[in-house]
C-alpha cells in the first residue's frame, strides 16, 4: 500500500480533485481487474479507450483515478488526477508503486526488428554463467534465476513489467535484460525504467500494420535511445544504416559494433558449417554452436554489451562457445533419415534473407532446400509477396501454408503471398493451407542430403485459428514426419 502523493510524484499533473490522500492497494488499468483500494488508470488504447470505464472502476472500489479527461460529475470521494498521457503516467506509477526496481538492476533493453530474443536470452545466460543472479523478458520465456514464467507479450505491460522486476529484486537479481519491441516504445510500456544500456540490432521491413510508415517504426525504435541517460551505454549495428540514426540525440554513452566494417567492437567468420562457426573478435578466435553471419552480428552484440558490463574478456568468450542456440532460432530437429531438419522464427522478409543466405551458404550443390512457409493473419499485408518472393528465388521447392490466421480466411492469406511469385519460379511452389500436410509434404518430396527449412512459428506451440490457440509445434511436427518417412 502506498499513498496517491507517493505514487504521482513522476508524473506530468494537470489538476488534482476530490480525496487527497487516498491509500492505493494496486495498480489496473484493466477495469475487469479493479478491487477495492485500486488506483484505475484510463489508458486509449488501440481497440478501446479506458475512459468508457471510469465508472465501472469506480463501481469496483477504485479509491483514485489517473485520466486525461474527467467525467462529467466526479465523485468527490474519488481521488482524480488528470494528465496529458495517460500511458505514460501508467509506466510511472506502476514503477513507483512497486518501489522503482530497474534502479535498483543492471538493465539492458534490446531493440530491433530481428535478432532481440537471440541477445537479450544470450545475455541472461552469459551473465547466468558467470555467477550472476538475473532476470529475462523475451518472446519466448520470461525468467528469474531460474524460474521459469509464461511470456504473453514480447514486451509486458507495465505493471506486469514492474511487479516483475520487482520479484528480481528481491530475489537478488543484478542484472535484467529485455527485449523492447517498438510497441511497447510506441505505447510508453516502458516509461518509468532506468535502463543501464541499450542494443540496437537492425530495422527492416515489419510491424507496418501498427505504425503504418516506415519512418513511424524507426522513430519508435528511435525513441528508447532518445530516452537512455548519460550513465547508460547505447551499442548499436552499424551494419544497418539505421544503426547511427539511433545515436541522434542519444545521450548515453556511444558504441559501435560490426561484422563487415569499422566499428569499436568487430569480428568476421572464419568457417562455419551445419554444426557451428569459427568467430574472430578483435584479435581472439572462438568457436560457437551458431551459423550464419546474423548469428555473427548477435554474438558479437553479446560479447560487447556483456564487456561493457563490466565481464573479462576470456571469461566471455569461454562461456560463448558453450551457449546454444534459442529455442526456435535455426533450431535443428533430429532426423535419421539424412534429411536435416530446421526451424525458424523467420516472419519477416529481412529475417528469411538471413536464414536462406545462411542455409545456401553451407549446403552443396547437391542438397535441395525445401522452404515450408507462410504469414501471419492479421498483420502487416505488404510483406507477404516480399516473403514469398525471398523464399522461391532462395530455394528448391517452397510450399506455401497456414501461419497463425488468426481472423483471417487461410486461403486469402495465401492469395497474398502467391502475389509475389512470379512465372519463371512457379513451378516450383505448391500451395497447401494445412500446416501439418504441408510439412510432411515436404518430407515427402525430400531426398537424403536434403535440407528443410519450416519458417514462422519457431518456438511458438500453438496455431491461432479464429481467436482459438489449437497445439501445434513446428519442430513436433517435422520431427513426427521424418520418423513416419523412416518407417
Amino acid at each position: 500500500m502506498k499513498s496517491i502523493q507517493d505514487i504521482i510524484r513522476s508524473i506530468e499533473v494537470i489538476s488534482v480533485s476530490g480525496e487527497s490522500e487516498p491509500v492505493v492497494t494496486a495498480i489496473e488499468f484493466d477495469s475487469r481487474k479493479v478491487t477495492s483500494g485500486s488506483l484505475f488508470v484510463a489508458v486509449k488504447g488501440t481497440k478501446s479507450d479506458g475512459h468508457v470505464y471510469i465508472q465501472s472502476a469506480v463501481d469496483s472500489g477504485a479509491t483514485a483515478v489517473i485520466c486525461e479527461r474527467l467525467p462529467d460529475n466526479p465523485d468527490e470521494k474519488i481521488s482524480w488526477i488528470r494528465t496529458g498521457d495517460s500511458a505514460k503516467a501508467l509506466g510511472q506509477v506502476s514503477s513507483a508503486f512497486f518501489g522503482d526496481p530497474s534502479s535498483h538492476l543492471k538493465l539492458v533493453g534490446v531493440t530491433g526488428t530481428n535478432g532481440k530474443t537471440t541477445i537479450a536470452t544470450l545475455l541472461y545466460r552469459t551473465f547466468r554463467a558467470l555467477g550472476y543472479k538475473c532476470g529475462l523478458f523475451s518472446t519466448v520465456c520470461n525468467y528469474i534465476n531460474d524460474r521459469e514464467l509464461p511470456a504473453t507479450h514480447t514486451t509486458p505491460d507495465p505493471v506486469q513489467l514492474n511487479r516483475s522486476m520487482a520479484e528480481m529484486v528481491e530475489s537478488g537479481c543484478d542484472y535484467a535484460f529485455m527485449e523492447v519491441s517498438s510497441h511497447s516504445v510506441d505505447q510508453q510500456r516502458i516509461a518509468g525504467l532506468t535502463f543501464s544500456g541499450g542494443i540496437f540490432t537492425n530495422l527492416t521491413h515489419d510491424h507496418l500494420d501498427y505504425h503504418l510508415t516506415f519512418n513511424n517504426y524507426l522513430q519508435a525504435k528511435k525513441g528508447f535511445f532518445d530516452g537512455l541517460s548519460a550513465g547508460a551505454f547505447a551499442l548499436v549495428n552499424v551494419d544497418d544504416r539505421n544503426g547511427r540514426v539511433m545515436l541522434q540525440n542519444c545521450k548515453a554513452s556511444k558504441y559501435t559494433f560490426s561484422v563487415k566494417g569499422m566499428a569499436d567492437f568487430r569480428c568476421r567468420i572464419i568457417e562455419q558449417g551445419f554444426e557451428g562457426m569459427g568467430l574472430r573478435i578483435g584479435e581472439e578466435e572462438v568457436w560457437t554452436r551458431f551459423i550464419g553471419e546474423f548469428n555473427a552480428s548477435n554474438l558479437l552484440a553479446v560479447y560487447a554489451a556483456s564487456m561493457l558490463l563490466g565481464g573479462g574478456k576470456k571469461e566471455i568468450l569461454t562461456i560463448m562457445s558453450d551457449l546454444r542456440p534459442v529455442a526456435g532460432r535455426l533450431e535443428s530437429v533430429e532426423s535419421q533419415s539424412g534429411i536435416t531438419g530446421i526451424v525458424d522464427y523467420a516472419h519477416t522478409p529481412d529475417a528469411l534473407v538471413n536464414v536462406i543466405d545462411t542455409i545456401n551458404k553451407i549446403r552443396d550443390g547437391g542438397q535441395q532446400l525445401i522452404t515450408v512457409v507462410g504469414a501471419g493473419g492479421d498483420r502487416d499485408r505488404t510483406k507477404r509477396p516480399k516473403m514469398a518472393a525471398i523464399c522461391a528465388e532462395g530455394s528448391s521447392k517452397v510450399i506455401l501454408t497456414s501461419d497463425n490466421p488468426r481472423t483471417e480466411n487461410p486461403e486469402k492469406i495465401l492469395d497474398d503471398l502467391e502475389t509475389g511469385i512470379t512465372p519463371d519460379v512457379r513451378k516450383k511452389v505448391l500451395r497447401i493451407s494445412d500446416r501439418r500436410e504441408a510439412i510432411r509434404t515436404a518430407v515427402m518430396l525430400a531426398a537424403e542430403g536434403d535440407i528443410i527449412l519450416v519458417a514462422g512459428k519457431g518456438h511458438e506451440t500453438y496455431q491461432e485459428i479464429n481467436g482459438v490457440r489449437h497445439h501445434f509445434d513446428d519442430r513436433e511436427e517435422l520431427k513426427a514426419a521424418l520418423m513416419a518417412d523412416r518407417i
